[in-house]
């Protein structure tokens, strides 16, 4: 007996290594299919301000997007953004401004704010965020010259300047959340639409 019970793999609307890995860990067949969106554009048209509100807009859009174009199929959008206090933060454009971030960062806590909405024929069938608080150490320049130097381009990557599945966890006192929230894509509230709809055997 196979865990999955579809009859087609989840389509993920993200390129994602950190969300494949993830779904790929759980058992869940997927086929990656990212959206081609312009992120920015849509927040700041959106008017939105909250960060978990602008997480959950384009978790949405993302999957709404592959859903129109790939009738049938259930799609899973995903995103993340970063507040420190009431400030959102994109990712770095290049090695400087992430230097910039992690020197704003450091020595204060903030938090993820990890969206996921599943979608089927442009119709919403689950969203949800949740939040994830962590507590980056206090860094000075040059450590975090040695961090940059270390992880090279993935610095720009990930909001924040940081991927804490990698060398990001050196960056880090206290991290309050669950491990796949943190990575961007809140598994436990997935499986449990999941299960809800009887595509898995456990």
């Amino acid at each position: 007996m196979t865990l999955w019970l579809g009859p087609q793999p989840l389509v993920l609307a993200s390129q994602s290594r950190a969300r494949q890995a993830l779904l790929t860990n759980a058992g869940i067949p997927f086929e990656a299919i990212p959206a081609e969106l312009d992120e920015r554009g849509i927040a700041r048209v959106s008017g939105l301000s909250a960060p978990g509100d602008i997480a959950a807009l384009l978790a949405q859009e993302k999957a709404a997007f592959v859903s129109n174009h790939h009738p049938g199929r259930l799609v899973l959008g995903a995103d993340q953004t970063l507040a420190l206090g009431a400030r959102g933060f994109n990712k770095p454009a290049d090695r400087n401004e992430a230097a910039k971030q992690l020197r704003e960062l450091a020595g204060r806590r903030h938090e993820l704010h990890s969206a996921i909405a599943v979608v089927r024929n442009g119709i919403t069938l689950f969203a949800e965020v949740v939040i994830a608080r962590m507590t980056m150490r206090p860094l000075s320049d040059e450590e975090i010259a040695v961090y940059l130097d270390e992880v090279g381009d993935t610095a720009t990557s990930s909001v924040g300047g940081y991927q804490v599945e990698g060398l990001g966890v050196h960056l880090f006192d206290g991290i309050h959340g669950d491990h796949s929230t943190i990575l961007g894509l809140p598994l436990l509230p997935l499986l449990g639409f999941l299960r809800s709809q009887k595509l898995l055997t456990l």
